[in-house]
């Protein structure tokens, strides 16, 4: 059991070192030597884990991406019933995480999608269920929403939905290009702001 767990742990320590070496350098930036060194693990190591690149990438994007989507996401639900209310304040919680940071590398599921979607059939494939599992996520939340009555019921989830993703998407790539992440509590409140219109006429912003 111990061994098992060590395994575990030492894939888990990989991992984490690949999705900051991917964030910090791109996926094709990204050097199983600098891995080794974060890790203090031999090459041996690490490839008893993943046979090679390619498959340490693939791995970042199903456990290490989607795990922070929905650990984040059930955080803020849990926290705020109101789904709106949720998505509102996990923004601004995005906008005080990357303030101070002197140079913005911006959204690791959009750099990712812009860097390796187009290339990679398994990255496409990955990345996209990341992206649907979001969208979905925010669909739902927005029905519920709406059967709590604390969203319209003239809205279309499905559409709005789909919006609100995109609108976060350029928010996180329009700071990174201009490498101004304090922009980036300005644009999520005028997000927040589109979101208020979502709520029912007696419901609190």
């Amino acid at each position: 059991m111990a061994t098992e767990r060590n395994a575990e742990q030492t894939r888990t320590r990989i991992l984490e070192a690949a999705h900051e070496e991917i964030y910090q350098n791109g996926y094709q930036g990204m050097r199983i030597e600098a891995i080794l060194q974060k890790t203090n693990l031999a090459k041996g190591a690490l490839y008893h884990h993943f046979p090679n690149k390619l498959a340490l990438g693939y791995a970042v994007v199903d456990e290490i991406l989607m795990e922070h989507f929905h650990n984040n996401w059930n955080e803020f639900r849990q926290q705020y019933p109101d789904p709106l209310t949720a998505m509102q304040q996990l923004f601004l919680w995005k906008a005080e995480k990357y303030r101070d940071e002197q140079c913005f590398k911006g959204c690791p599921l959009n750099n990712l999608n812009q860097e390796m979607a187009a290339i990679d059939a398994g990255f496409h494939a990955r990345l996209e269920m990341v992206m649907e599992a979001i969208y979905q996520a925010i669909v739902q939340a927005l029905e519920l929403g709406q059967q709590q009555g604390d969203v319209r019921a003239d809205i279309n989830p499905t559409r709005i939905a789909m919006f609100i993703m995109a609108s976060y998407q350029g928010i996180m790539g329009a700071a990174k290009c201009m490498q101004a992440p304090e922009l980036l509590s300005d644009l999520f409140s005028t997000l927040n702001d589109y979101i208020d219109t979502l709520r029912t006429p007696d419901q609190p912003h």
